[in-house]
């Protein structure tokens, strides 16, 4: 296994699209968030939906990893209403990966904030961030195979799948038709290629 050193940076991290804004996580936020994740419609690739505890603790752990690093799973804002409409950004997974060690690039947005582009805005951020200032040379991205929607913003945000590193997540229940994982890889090189381009 490759050695890999979590970058930690000061101060805090928080950016602006031009819509939203990726920022610390508040007390205000909680409420939504719990609405958020008790949406079937949200949790539909996740194993179940979640109670206002896990929802808390979810957002407390997000919260406190941005606090340690500087950087994280910013909660998302819009600039012109000021609503949180949920979370991207980028994540180190605390359980056994076939590729392991990595870091993910990970997003949760409420269903109303579907289809407009949002998550696509706020990932070319976070990849920007990830390459540029936390001097990262890969970013992954992974969802259950079925999930399609997810995958479309992997492959807007540049990042390539090979069939042959699909894998069983390590979370899932066995047989569970959310098991069967595809893995989106982008390197540093290829971002900055199509920056450039």
């Amino acid at each position: 296994m490759q050695e890999f050193i979590v970058p930690v940076v000061t101060p805090t991290i928080e950016i602006t699209t031009p819509r939203l804004i990726m920022r610390q996580w508040r007390e205000e936020d909680l409420a939504p968030f719990a609405e958020l994740n008790a949406d079937p419609r949200v949790m539909e690739f996740f194993p179940s939906i979640m109670t206002r505890e896990e929802s808390d603790n979810l957002a407390e752990r997000c919260s406190a990893l941005i606090t340690e690093r500087g950087w994280g799973i910013w909660a998302l804002e819009t600039r012109d209403e000021h609503k949180f409409i949920g979370f991207l950004g980028l994540h180190t997974p605390g359980y056994p990966l076939p590729f392991n060690p990595c870091v993910e690039a990970g997003w949760r947005l409420s269903a109303e904030s579907w289809g407009k582009g949002l998550a696509s805005e706020a990932a070319q951020a976070a990849l920007k961030v990830g390459f540029n200032q936390l001097d990262l040379h890969e970013i992954v991205a992974f969802t259950a195979l079925i999930n399609l929607r997810s995958q479309a913003v992997m492959k807007r945000m540049g990042m390539t799948c090979d069939p042959q590193e699909n894998f069983n997540h390590p979370v899932v229940a066995e047989g569970d038709r959310l098991q069967e994982h595809c893995l989106y890889r982008l390197r540093r090189g290829d971002w900055a290629a199509a920056q450039s381009s």
